[in-house]
């Protein structure tokens, strides 16, 4: 049994999700992804894909997000934007898996909700360019938008997610216990990487 909580942030298309899921497995530890998102879903009372789309994204300060907020849960959210109410929630749900014991958790800035814990291994997932494009036309598809583009964008805004909520600059290595390039050391090594360094 892994004596550590574990947090994997990740550059879209690096297969963080993917090693997320294969670590908690090996470490016969729960994972939380889409599970996490049906948690905070349950919290605030928007949809698991509203969550989904916007829990990890820029956050929005428009006229329009407040109103909706307004709107989509009236008289809980005190005056919060959406994303400022999708925050707290997201907070409150990690911090409580997190007490229940050894887990995986993907996204969502766990890495700074947990700052303050000392059993938590904290990891970074990234990769070169093509690694990724290739990787997400093979398991996305192709859209409108080239392969490079989306995943400029879909980094972007989860990097200013993450300045916004945490005041650090994603991706830094000093935020992170193991930075790991999945395009140079491959899936299955940065799995073994990560179960070694958790027990």
């Amino acid at each position: 049994m892994a004596s550590k909580i574990i947090t994997i942030s990740r550059e879209f298309g690096s297969g963080g999700r993917t090693i997320g899921r294969e670590v908690a497995k090996q470490l016969d530890i729960p994972f939380y992804d889409k599970e996490l998102v049906d948690q905070i879903a349950v919290g605030s009372g928007f949809a698991p894909s509203f969550v989904e789309e916007h829990g990890e994204h820029s956050p929005t300060r428009s006229r329009f997000a407040y109103a909706f907020s307004h709107q989509a849960v009236p008289g809980v959210m005190n005056g919060m934007s959406t994303a400022d109410f999708l925050w707290s929630i997201q907070c409150s749900v990690i911090m409580d898996l997190a007490d229940k014991g050894p887990c995986v958790i993907v996204g969502r800035n766990a890495d700074y909700i947990l700052k303050d814990r000392d059993d938590v291994l904290n990891v970074f997932i990234h990769a070169d360019l093509d690694f990724r494009a290739d990787r997400i036309v093979r398991l996305y598809g192709e859209s409108e938008k080239s392969p490079e583009a989306r995943l400029q964008e879909k980094d972007k805004r989860r990097r200013i997610n993450y300045q916004h909520y945490t005041g650090r600059t994603w991706g830094m290595s000093t935020n992170y216990d193991l930075c790991l390039s999945s395009s140079t050391l491959g899936l299955e090594r940065c799995i073994d990487m990560i179960v070694s360094a958790s027990k």
